[in-house]
């Protein structure tokens, strides 16, 4: 089973092909902001035929482990909570396969800020999304309808981001500018 499952892992991290297998994943179960947004993630530009399971957070790395699936947003997964770099899953997956995409990118830095309290600061679009996420188990009935339900808002959030225009200049980028332009004039 462990041959099995290493080999199964190496065909997912492959690039994409037709002859790649849908892939399970699993995470803790009552999702929020990470977990919906991580299943997003995959469903829509990792692996649209994947399948889910939201189990207590104790059983994940054994579902993992028996079921070789991918493991995410839970205490020994292959994807934890938070990783050795400080990100959460969906950062590290979205850095891992679509770092070209600046909104992808930018949705990584929300549903971080987010989904940690004391990083809720750094993204303006972090507390409202917090809320929302929960308000999610007061209107869908179960995790799988959660994360059906769910897609609209990160479909429409990564529609958002993707129409915004490229970053202005910051100010620090701004005087960095103007004092080499003083100086080497």
């Amino acid at each position: 089973m462990i041959l099995m499952c290493h080999s199964l892992i190496q065909l997912y991290q492959s690039p994409l092909s037709d002859a790649r297998p849908p892939v399970h994943w699993v995470t803790r179960k009552s999702v929020r902001v990470n977990r919906t947004a991580t299943a997003w993630l995959v469903r829509r530009f990792i692996d649209p035929d994947a399948t889910f399971s939201f189990v207590d957070p104790g059983a994940v790395s054994e579902v993992e482990r028996k079921e070789c699936a991918l493991g995410f947003d839970a205490p020994r997964a292959r994807y934890p909570h938070r990783d050795r770099q400080g990100r959460c899953s969906f950062r590290a997956l979205v850095e891992e396969h679509c770092p070209q995409d600046p909104a992808l990118g930018a949705l990584a830095r929300i549903v971080q800020s987010a989904d940690f309290p004391e990083e809720v600061g750094l993204s303006p679009e972090a507390p409202g999304l917090r809320a929302i996420s929960r308000g999610f188990p007061l209107v869908a009935r179960d995790d799988y309808e959660t994360v059906e339900r769910s897609a609209f808002l990160y479909d429409a959030l990564y529609a958002s981001l993707g129409a915004r225009p490229p970053a202005a200049e910051s100010a620090a980028a701004r005087l960095a500018r103007d004092i080499a332009w003083f100086w080497l004039r």
